[in-house]
């Protein structure tokens, strides 16, 4: 539905998008992540026509959206976007979701019917007089989504619709992005720096950095084979180390990380690489266990232990290298676990994802 070839964008000298292509299918939830100021809000800017880019051209069913003599209005009249930060009109809730069927001069009971429809969909019936500003931020970006989706656009766009809220909203966010989806076939592009968001929702994922498109493909595969070091550290991934292939054993590499020896299973087979291992995939024992089967056992000792919700992070060092280990709150009870104490880390081959050390600014 939207195919985009070569687009650039500058402000100034400033290189913001740097020549991104990519084709989304209709009907795809396609999710662009990436850390802040890399660009994501800009290109969707330039889809939905707010502004224009310095090089390339964007697609829309084929039809050029930079192609001189364009009917912009109806163009853009297929497309809705939902911004990060709620707006709001100093109007009523009903007439803040009506503004769209107003400007297309649809009938009154028309409006009616739709809006009281929409506010139904987004858990707000009854809200038709409140003033949209007495509203919290959740409720109001309900309220913007409605607004947008009730003129049935093909193509919804959104910018980190969910930055703002509490996960409470977050969560009734999401599920009006998979209704309107999923109910609608509406396409849906949006921006997140929210992994687990692209995780739960997108078809696809981009992810952007230095105003490119580093990596992109199946939601799956980009969170399980990242192509580099950079992407594997913003996706989550906390154990990322270099080393030198320095052998073989079985079908597997050997991997030296400057003392410690550990064996993957990869295409690649000599060189220096960077190996990323999820916390996780790593099981550690407080002494050694006749079940441990795994292909990778390294001794360590505890040097910190880091809370992160209801799970956490133990950190072991083992020789040269620092592994972070994922520990529930009540295995590091049953185990008493502590800082300087010895312990066992195992893991199988197929966790250790090796990549080529001269990946590491992106695959693409």
């Amino acid at each position: 539905m939207i195919r985009l070839d070569n687009i650039s964008k500058s402000f100034d000298e400033k290189i913001v998008l740097d020549r991104i292509s990519a084709e989304i299918l209709a009907g795809e939830i396609f999710t662009i992540i990436g850390p802040s100021g890399q660009g994501k809000t800009t290109l969707l800017r330039l889809i939905n026509l707010l502004d224009t880019p310095s090089g390339g051209e964007i697609y829309l069913d084929g039809i050029s959206l930079q192609k001189p003599g364009q009917d912009l209005t109806s163009l853009r009249r297929r497309m809705g976007m939902v911004f990060q930060t709620p707006i709001s009109f100093k109007e009523t809730v009903f007439e803040n979701i009506a503004l769209g069927l107003r400007y297309r001069h649809v009938s009154s009971a028309e409006i009616t019917r739709k809006v009281e429809e929409k506010l139904e969909e987004i858990g707000l019936s009854g809200y038709e007089k409140r003033k949209a500003w007495t509203l919290s931020g959740g409720e109001m970006q309900r309220v913007s989504l409605a607004r947008v989706m009730i003129t049935e656009p093909d193509l919804l766009l959104l910018d980190e619709p969910t930055a703002n809220l509490d996960p409470v909203s977050t969560k009734k966010i999401e599920e009006l992005i998979r209704y309107y989806n999923h109910e609608f076939g509406t396409t849906v592009i949006m921006s997140s720096h929210d992994l687990f968001q692209g995780q739960r929702l997108a078809d696809k994922v981009a992810v952007m950095m230095g105003g490119r498109f580093v990596q992109a493909g199946d939601t799956i595969k980009i969170f399980s084979e990242p192509c580099s070091a950079d992407i594997a550290r913003f996706i989550g991934i906390s154990n990322v180390l270099s080393g030198t292939i320095t052998g073989h054993e079985d079908g597997m590499i050997l991997v030296d990380l400057g003392g410690v020896t550990l064996h993957a299973l990869s295409s690649i087979q000599s060189g220096r690489v960077t190996v990323a291992l999820r916390p996780e995939d790593i099981t550690l024992y407080n002494e050694p266990d006749g079940k441990m089967s795994a292909r990778n056992v390294i001794q360590g000792r505890i040097t910190d232990i880091k809370p992160y919700g209801i799970i956490s992070h133990v950190i072991v060092s083992c020789g040269s290298i620092s592994l972070a280990v994922q520990v529930t709150w009540q295995s590091i009870r049953d185990l008493n676990l502590s800082k300087g104490q010895d312990v066992i880390l195992s893991f199988k081959a197929p966790s250790v994802h090796v990549m080529p050390e001269e990946n590491d600014n992106g695959c693409l």
